[in-house]
């Protein structure tokens, strides 16, 4: 928003699902006075105040289905109509939407409109979960301990190599909200610096797994001997470097090819290639 166009126009955001679904309409098309008890006045809704700029619908997966008829609407025509009003209303908003579900699953079972669907998924961005990029997490976790010092007054504290690949090899099943939490811990309960031994005992735990016994072989790829010895994430990383090696090898290096056999985004292929060392 800040670097479009539209910059000095209005950037209105609605957490979806924080809003009661008896309510949703009115937050995003307002209502008209007298349209329910307690509307003592008139009201007008975020899509309205959003007129000329840009509204997020942050969570538009836990959206009710006669909100996300009107929301269709709009996206369609740019009208609506307020809660209890009659009169017809014209906006133009750019539209964008966030969701952790998967909508796909949500229209197969009817708990969301498949025509909304289609409607907003003119240019999806994914963003893949922390256990598929933990190259990203050392950078992330100094962000948040430089950002929770700076918030409490304190003096930025560094973090130990050792700390930091601990946190590396951890699949952080509650993604980046759970890793900005814990660092907020690290941060009050920590020294001068953090350490390993002020990491949470189950992260850990997790990265100090013990090994595994492993097969001698797994069809279609090559396993070292030494690779019996290796603990289960630094197995798991040359399994999938081989893996992936042998996919582009099969496709003769193309990477959107490649890319799309393996379920992922192109972009998130080129990261793993540079993570692991395929050029």
């Amino acid at each position: 928003h800040r670097e479009s166009p539209l910059r000095d126009k209005p950037f209105v955001k609605v957490n979806c699902a924080a809003i009661p679904p008896e309510l949703i309409e009115s937050e995003l098309f307002g209502h008209e006075r007298g349209a329910f008890t307690g509307a003592s006045q008139r009201k007008k809704g975020l899509f309205e105040q959003a007129d000329g700029g840009t509204i997020f619908l942050d969570e538009i997966g836990d959206m009710s289905l006669s909100a996300q008829a009107k929301v269709l609407r709009v996206l369609q025509s740019g009208e609506f109509t307020r809660v209890g009003g009659e009169q017809t209303l014209r906006v133009d908003v750019r539209v964008l939407a966030a969701t952790n579900r998967d909508l796909q699953a949500g229209v197969a079972t009817g708990q969301f409109r498949e025509d909304l669907y289609f409607r907003l998924n003119v240019v999806p961005l994914k963003a893949p979960p922390l256990r598929d990029r933990s190259e990203d997490v050392p950078m992330l976790a100094r962000s948040f301990v430089e950002q929770i010092c700076q918030e409490n007054g304190l003096r930025t504290k560094p973090m130990s190599d050792e700390a930091l690949r601990i946190l590396s090899h951890y699949p952080w099943p509650g993604n980046v909200r759970e890793l900005r939490n814990v660092m907020e811990r690290l941060v009050i309960l920590s020294e001068e610096s953090i350490g390993v031994g002020d990491l949470p005992e189950e992260i850990v735990a997790e990265a100090m797994r013990p090994e595994v016994a492993l097969p001698t072989h797994i069809t279609g790829l090559e396993l070292p001997a030494e690779a019996r010895a290796l603990p289960l994430r630094e197995f798991r990383d040359l399994m999938e470097k081989q893996y992936i090696r042998a996919k582009l090898e099969d496709n003769a290096w193309n990477i959107s090819r490649t890319a799309t056999q393996l379920g992922i985004e192109r972009t998130n292929l080129h990261k793993k290639m540079r993570t692991l060392g395929l050029h």
